[in-house]
């Protein structure tokens, strides 16, 4: 048994499954940073997913996919947000509803749709993808992995200006919000837009970066997984960053320990991220730090 090679295969295994989460569950913390509680971020994510590889094979371009992937989240956030935010409807039934309706349009347009989603290789770092047990795992990847460096900027920065400070309070406190001049409910729509266009680049790295396929349901629970990291990273950045990796390790562990030579069951292993993420929403679903108005809908005063 060699430690560093055991390492080196699991983090290979895992980053790859970490990097939709990522993608996904940061834009779902900047949502519920906002007071929106999302459950079409599944929808989002299976509709590019579909989209991404549709345009990629159409048009014989990766990045034409993840555009199409893009403007597909972006297309579900901006229906979740006029229904929620303008009609005032339920969030969650239009969350769930959203994830019902886009499942069905996805299998109906796979079923009359010949796909050939073109390749996309793997950009290697220069030295740092010969580092010993990392190199390899996060230095060479799809060049798709590496938004994630100015999405994770663009966050922290947004957090530290008059429009982040505005957008945790229409999570916090909507009302005094309000009474200071903030557009609430469309600085929610523009939280969930920001999560649709996340949650798209995601489902495109799923569809067109990572399999190079696109099948039935293929996001598999992934968006309510992303919900359980947002929970279980406290609504915290970092935490959330954290949660994403646990879950992306999790997974993982499903190709990775039978390669390694560990004889676990593998229905064991494919249930374990969903195992925790419901641990994860059984014991830090109440937590403090959660926004005080998440899933509140808000019908402003004037």
């Amino acid at each position: 048994m060699n430690l560093t090679t055991d390492l080196e295969t699991i983090l290979t295994a895992s980053v790859p499954l970490m990097v939709p989460l990522l993608f996904a569950g940061l834009g779902e913390y900047v949502a519920q940073r906002a007071g929106t509680f999302n459950l079409s971020v599944e929808g989002m994510m299976l509709g590019s997913a579909f989209a991404a590889a549709y345009g990629a094979s159409a048009s014989g371009s990766p990045v034409v996919g993840l555009l199409c992937g893009m403007l597909a989240g972006l297309a579900v956030a901006f229906v979740h947000g006029n229904l929620s935010h303008r009609l005032q409807l339920n969030t969650y039934v239009v969350g769930l509803s959203l994830n019902v309706l886009v499942l069905g349009v996805t299998n109906y347009l796979l079923s009359t749709t010949m796909l050939d989603i073109p390749g996309s290789s793997a950009w290697r770092i220069p030295l740092l993808s010969d580092l010993p047990i990392i190199g390899k795992a996060f230095f060479v990847q799809p060049w798709v992995v590496y938004l994630l460096l100015p999405l994770l900027f663009v966050i922290w920065w947004v957090r530290r200006r008059r429009v982040g400070l505005e957008l945790r309070a229409a999570g916090d406190d909507p009302v005094a919000g309000d009474l200071t001049g903030i557009d609430v409910n469309a600085r929610r729509r523009q939280a969930l837009l920001f999560c649709g266009l996340c949650s798209g680049v995601g489902g495109a790295y799923l569809s067109v970066f990572q399999s190079g396929s696109f099948t039935s349901g293929m996001t598999a629970g992934r968006g309510y997984i992303v919900i359980a990291a947002v929970i279980f990273g406290g609504w915290m950045l970092r935490g959330v960053i954290g949660a994403c990796a646990v879950f992306g390790i999790a997974q993982g562990l499903q190709l990775a320990l039978p390669a390694i030579g560990y004889g676990v069951s593998p229905q064991l292993l494919a249930a374990t991220p969903y195992l925790l993420a419901l641990v994860s929403l059984a014991l830090l679903g109440a937590r403090s730090k959660r926004p005080l108005a998440l899933g509140q809908p808000f019908a402003p005063a004037r």
